[in-house]
């Protein structure tokens, strides 16, 4: 019988994961099943460009993975029962949904927006850490008048991202951006002066030290009681993964992610392996991963590799996911790209302007392309190891392809 892989969630790392694992497997030896609510790939580091009105290639994933293998199946997963090895998945108009058995689980299913608890979000603000979020900021913004006021609430990456997206686009808006703590003050100096001087250049009011505690139709309030104008209140302060591994047995830490080892395999169930937001990993230092692409992607391919090894009786990799700079885009024509240490911390080195959007263009192109095509990578297949499968876990290390 084949080996049943099934892999939760095609993003970037579900889909990575799967056609790596279509590329170190034989077909006769492994059924691969990706299981997606969607039909196509959404390239999420792309959510603020679709969120003022530019259109994103479509990538379906009938031909991205045609020829690989991998059986697709779409629907939404709507439970894992890890001790009998199941999900249970529900296509469009069959509620109660159908049941796959498997042998090895890979759950990627990501994360959401977190609302924090704050009241007035879920009611009155706008996220795109979503295809449907995006697309409903897109609507609404466009039916801004000139002169109304937009704030973006989240002084991070995506925050940054889309306070500096939504002014280039739409210099007529007000565009304001509210921030917990300091305003970049996790990057260098030559980082977050950078920072400073394009927000000046695109005309966006900063409001530092801001923790934002209510969000009203028409405004916020922050926690010192200032209310500041809102037509559009745009949230992007953190992401909360997807609720469904908190209901099963699996050990999850207190944000509901899956906890792994350096291996990305379940320490309560080494059937399942967890990948991206939805995996609690550490990485240099012992600190854990962020949520991100960065971390993501060698996520994948680490999880990937694992299991390929420990079904072929070869060693097992365990290359640490480490951190080598952070890409944000400051609109299309202006980047910063912050190096840092292997653990994220700002190193003093920074490149920025054109030649930095170029960079952070490149990486976002490259993230997509990899995914869409899973077979143009070489590697060499090796055959399943039947009923005998015994690796040491002390195994020195092998470089990750």
């Amino acid at each position: 019988m084949q080996h049943r892989i099934v892999v939760l969630g095609a993003g970037y790392t579900g889909a990575t994961a799967a056609g790596r694992l279509a590329r170190r497997l034989h077909r006769e030896d492994v059924a691969i099943t990706l299981v997606n609510a969607e039909p196509d790939f959404v390239e999420r580091v792309r959510m603020h460009q679709l969120a003022t009105g530019q259109d994103l290639a479509p990538r379906p994933f009938r031909e991205m993975f045609e020829g690989t293998g991998v059986a697709l199946k779409q629907g939404k997963v709507t439970a894992v029962d890890a001790d009998r090895r199941t999900v249970t998945v529900a296509a469009a108009g069959d509620p109660r949904g159908e049941e796959l058995e498997y042998d090895t689980l890979v759950y990627a299913l990501g994360s959401g927006w977190n609302d924090q608890g704050v009241p007035g979000t879920a009611e009155h603000a706008h996220e795109i850490a979503s295809r449907p979020g995006a697309l409903r900021l897109r609507e609404r913004l466009a039916g801004l008048a000139a002169g109304e006021s937009v704030v973006v609430v989240g002084g991070g990456l995506t925050g940054i991202e889309a306070a500096t997206e939504i002014a280039e686009a739409r210099p007529d808006l007000a565009v304001a951006l509210a921030a917990r703590g300091g305003f970049g003050d996790w990057l260098s100096d030559k980082g977050a002066g950078h920072l400073r001087k394009t927000f000046d250049r695109l005309g966006i009011t900063v409001h530092e030290h801001a923790a934002v505690t209510a969000v009203e139709a028409g405004h916020i309030t922050t926690g010192d009681g200032t209310d500041i104008p809102a037509a559009v209140t745009v949230w992007t302060t953190g992401f909360a993964v997807h609720p469904i591994a908190r209901a099963t047995t699996l050990e999850v830490s207190g944000t509901g992610q899956i906890v792994v080892d350096r291996t990305m395999r379940s320490v309560s169930h080494p059937d399942v392996y967890a990948v991206g937001d939805a995996a609690l990993a550490t990485g240099p230092g012992d600190k854990p991963l962020r949520m991100s692409c960065a971390s993501g992607v060698p996520g994948a391919w680490q999880a990937a590799d694992a299991i390929a090894a420990r079904l072929t009786g070869a060693k097992v990799p365990t290359v640490s996911v480490r951190y080598f700079n952070q890409c944000i885009s400051l609109g299309r024509k202006d980047g910063l790209i912050q190096y840092v240490t292997a653990d994220d911390r700002a190193k003093s080195a920074a490149l920025t302007g054109r030649l930095a959007a170029l960079y952070k263009e490149i990486i976002c192109k490259g993230a997509a392309w990899s995914v869409a095509h899973p077979l143009l990578t070489p590697a060499r297949r090796r055959r399943v190891v039947r009923d005998t499968v015994v690796v040491p876990e002390s195994a020195p290390a092998e470089a990750a392809a």
